[in-house]
């Protein structure tokens, strides 16, 4: 599986993560919840996302989240990250996340 940054969009045939130094945010709303993986809707691009933590169990369906990941994402479908961070969002809203879609 090959990944792509979503930052700067290099692109690596080895499938090695991009070495960018910036973190990247998604706001997105949680469609699924299994063991350590969230099924999201990215709220910028209304795409589906599956997400890998361990702490997927923690969130349910229908919460917004801000997800900080390494910008790496499979091209895979759905597309897959690995987050770093989770917060869950107030309303909807972006509350302070870093990620200003």
């Amino acid at each position: 599986m090959e990944n792509v940054c979503n930052e700067c969009e290099c692109e690596r045939e080895c499938g090695c993560e991009c070495e960018c130094n910036e973190p990247v945010c998604m706001n997105a709303c949680i469609l699924r919840v299994c063991c350590c993986e969230l099924l999201v809707c990215d709220l910028c691009t209304s795409q589906e996302v599956l997400v890998h933590t361990p702490e997927a169990c923690c969130f349910c369906v229908g919460e917004h989240i801000c997800i900080e990941y390494s910008g790496a994402m499979t091209r895979s479908v759905p597309p897959q990250i690995h987050a770093k961070c989770i917060k869950r969002l107030n309303n909807g809203g972006n509350n302070g996340c870093c990620c200003c879609c």
